[in-house]
């Protein structure tokens, strides 16, 4: 869906709309409690579909592989230590939003790819957020109605 969306949405530097999207980065968060007993599949998992991103958007073989990972590990954090409910999902997405920006950040900057500011990723992370936490919060309200026959394990 970030690619439909990123056709029909303004995408170019300081001119982002307030919804764009980051919602591959979202579903990461939100699928981890169906692997909530297999956290070693879920990291391989997370690996492999940041390789995928990474062919089909950047062209950077492993850059979003390992970004993904990075925020696998952090979403793992989150869900072990505190509680995720209909509310409590913003404050994780808005972490999960920040991490993955500020790392694709401090990676494009290390290696001078493009230049960087500091304002230019605070700009990118604030016109993320309204998009993906209204993404995470209707996901987070499908998944919990699905019927349990269809669930492996609970939400929470």
């Amino acid at each position: 869906m970030d690619g439909i969306l990123t056709n029909y949405l303004p995408f170019l530097g300081n001119d982002l709309s307030l919804f764009t999207p980051l919602l591959s980065v979202i579903s990461l968060f939100l699928i981890y409690p169906f692997f909530r007993k297999e956290e070693k599949k879920y990291l391989i998992n997370v690996f492999i579909y940041g390789l995928i991103y990474d062919l089909f958007y950047t062209n950077l073989l492993f850059w979003n592989a390992c970004i993904f990972l990075i925020i696998g590990l952090l979403t793992i954090f989150i869900y072990k230590n505190y509680e995720i409910s209909f509310l409590k999902i913003i404050i994780p997405i808005i972490v999960i939003i920040t991490s993955y920006e500020l790392l694709n950040a401090s990676i494009i900057w290390i290696f001078q790819l493009v230049p960087i500011t500091f304002t230019k990723v605070i700009y990118k992370i604030t016109h993320t957020l309204l998009l993906n936490i209204i993404y995470a919060e209707i996901i987070y309200i499908l998944l919990k109605i699905i019927p349990k026959k269809y669930k492996k394990i609970s939400i929470n």
